[in-house]
């Protein structure tokens, strides 16, 4: 965007400082204005004419106990004014969250010699150097120090390793990412294999003695959304047999029995790769890896990247299968962003290199859809029976009819500030912060948007229609496409003539939206029972994020982990207005010792009756007691049918 085309905003329109940041920035990108100076040197804005030479570089990964990557760089370079960067935002974090903290022992040199260097003042992820007259190449070399306590997540373990080329590198200012070539490689431990979207260099198996793999020369960008996945124990299942487009499951486990697939399994995983070409009919890579991590102790994740994606779940998501369908929705939700966020992605998100701002305006479309998806494709492939999906969407909504107090100061758009403001730290009080509800307030929001579009064309039409006009072009194109808010309303419109402007500006930046509307409108209700179900028995009995604990958030308003510490106050809820405080670890319930089951029967105890739920809690080196007064019993969601309307839920999860 060019600094003229910001008076061609409509009136009105909300646009937060970060975003005028981007705005400015993509036009320094695109040349209207020259480097910046600062301290006395220059951090040159990105320009898109191609870096001179190759950049080799080369990451010794074998390091499995201490946890320490080594690194090493060999960058063309012409003499004069240099600028390094170290990537700072990152794509599919959605912030500036570059670990920058975590370089250690840079050394640059040239012909054997060191080379001064000099950090920005301002920007702590910038390198300033001077390259000497003759010289045609640098070296730069660095460690990249891993965590190594299960509080900061651990990227390398003994067995497996999850290795981001963002961690790992430096790239020259002053260029786009496309136009800087990388020739990279990597030195894994002994025995190691590994998975990636990156094409090998075909080596004899001599040359491979050291454990060390060579790729084929990539742009930055490319490099940067190729990681990999290594390990001891590792398995590679082919998902797409037969077809013309290679799709692959590479797996790696704590123990060689967690690699087991059932047939069942095997088949399931497969139909999630066909449902999805089905639901988009295209694909947008030459080839896709599924990058999927079983361990205990191998930090979890979900990042999509364009022809692969990182996932990581507990060791026993196959040999525990009946336990886990909380998760199942990973691999199927990270596939979608192949062509929601990655093929097709909101214009503020797009940027030149790793350094400049990225806006997050539109994340209610690149995740809340592709939550939503998520869950459909994982029902439509058997990943989820239809039950486990009600059920998993069931929560969903509670969470919007139960815990909506943010939404009385908040809209869904402005959620999508919170990668930034928040980082995906803990809150003293969600409920009311709110915490990236782009993800599951847009999920609802489009589930309505798809029951509007059925009863709008008497079930002819649908979001998958959606879906096949706006992320399924350009069938096999790799290359970005950008869109705005007006690119998804015309889509919509294409699919069903509607006034879909207003319809998402009612839920999206308006406070207090009708998010609980998605549920009914396909035909179903939400209502509670004292009975959980069981998908949100097993949601509720493994280890979750703070930021998705649910347990007693329905019903007395407390959310805890397995130690009885509160995690979150429901705010105005029963505990709320109790007194109650996020932080507390409860120690008794009417005088007996905490368990869970202690406090369930409890609260069960207390329905029809007077007398008050009293709760012993130890916070700040003391204890207190409280009382609250609540006697509605256990509540737990369900959806139920509304008898003689169409039930579009179940045609929405029909397998196609």
């Amino acid at each position: 965007m060019s600094i003229a085309s910001l008076a061609g905003l409509p009136v009105g329109k909300r646009l937060t400082v970060a975003r005028l940041v981007v705005a400015l920035s993509m036009a320094l990108a695109t040349g209207v204005a020259g480097a910046q100076a600062v301290d006395g040197a220059q951090v040159p804005v990105p320009q898109d004419t191609p870096y001179p030479g190759t950049i080799a570089i080369h990451v010794d990964a074998s390091d499995t106990s201490q946890g320490i990557f080594r690194v090493h760089e060999t960058i063309p370079v012409r003499p004069g004014a240099l600028t390094l960067l170290y990537p700072q935002w990152i794509p599919g974090d959605h912030s500036p969250t570059g670990p920058i903290a975590m370089l250690a022992g840079l050394k640059l040199s040239a012909n054997g010699k060191p080379l001064k260097w000099k950090r920005d003042e301002y920007n702590v992820y910038a390198f300033h150097l001077d390259v000497p007259a003759g010289v045609s190449t640098i070296d730069a070399a660095f460690q990249y120090l891993s965590g190594r306590t299960d509080n900061e997540g651990f990227e390398i373990t003994d067995r497996m390793m999850d290795m981001e080329w963002s961690k790992v590198s430096l790239y020259p200012a002053g260029y786009f990412s496309r136009g800087i070539t990388f020739a990279p490689s990597v030195t894994l431990a002994s025995g190691w294999q590994l998975g990636t979207a990156l094409e090998r260099v075909d080596q004899p198996q001599s040359s491979q003695s050291d454990n060390t793999v060579t790729f084929k020369p990539v742009t930055f960008n490319n490099l940067v959304d190729s990681p990999i996945y290594a390990g001891k124990y590792f398995k590679r299942v082919d998902l797409n047999p037969g077809g013309d487009v290679p799709v692959h499951l590479d797996i790696v486990a704590d123990a060689p029995k967690y690699l087991d697939m059932t047939p069942e399994q095997v088949k399931v995983h497969r139909a999630l790769v066909t449902q999805a070409v089905k639901l988009f009919g295209s694909h947008h890579y030459d080839h896709y890896d599924f990058l999927f991590s079983l361990s205990d102790v191998l930090e979890g994740n979900g990042t999509e990247h364009h022809q692969s994606s990182e996932n990581g779940v507990g060791a026993d998501y196959f040999t525990a299968w009946s336990d886990n369908a909380p998760g199942r929705d990973l691999l199927a939700h990270e596939y979608t962003h192949s062509w929601n966020g990655k093929f097709r992605r909101p214009a503020d998100l797009w940027t030149p290199n790793f350094n400049v701002p990225m806006g997050d305006s539109l994340l209610w479309v690149y995740e809340g859809q592709t939550q939503y998806w998520g869950y459909v494709l994982a029902a439509r492939a058997g990943m989820w029976t239809a039950q486990e999906f009600r059920d998993a969407l069931a929560m969903e909504a509670a969470n919007y009819d139960r815990n909506r107090e943010g939404f009385q100061w908040r809209t869904l758009e402005d959620t999508t500030n919170d990668p930034t403001a928040a980082r995906r730290s803990g809150l003293p009080y969600r409920s009311w912060q709110m915490s990236e509800d782009y993800y599951s307030g847009g999920q609802m929001m489009w589930l309505e948007v798809d029951a509007k579009l059925r009863a709008l064309t008497h079930d002819q039409k649908s979001l998958d229609d959606f879906a096949r006009a706006f992320f399924g072009v350009d069938n096999g194109s790799y290359v970005t496409r950008t869109y705005r808010f007006d690119d998804v309303v015309a889509a919509l419109n294409g699919v069903a003539p509607y006034d879909w402007a207003s319809f998402l500006h009612a839920r999206v930046d308006a406070l207090n939206p009708p998010l609980e509307d998605g549920v009914a409108a396909t035909g179903w209700k939400l209502v509670y029972t004292d009975q959980e179900s069981a998908y949100e028995k097993q949601y509720n009995s493994r280890p979750q994020s703070p930021r998705h604990l649910y347990n007693f958030a329905w019903s007395i308003g407390l959310t805890m982990n397995d130690d009885g510490q509160v995690n979150d106050v429901r705010w105005d809820g029963p505990a709320f207005k109790a007194g109650v405080s996020t932080g507390a670890t409860l120690v008794a319930v009417n005088g007996q010792t905490y368990s869970n089951d202690v406090l369930t029967n409890a609260i069960a105890s207390a329905k029809g009756s007077q007398a008050p739920i009293t709760l012993l809690l130890k916070y700040q080196g003391g204890y207190k007691t409280i009382a609250v007064d609540y006697h509605q019993g256990l509540q737990y969601p369900h959806l139920v049918r509304i008898e003689g309307t169409p039930d579009y839920l179940s045609q929405i999860i029909a397998a196609h």
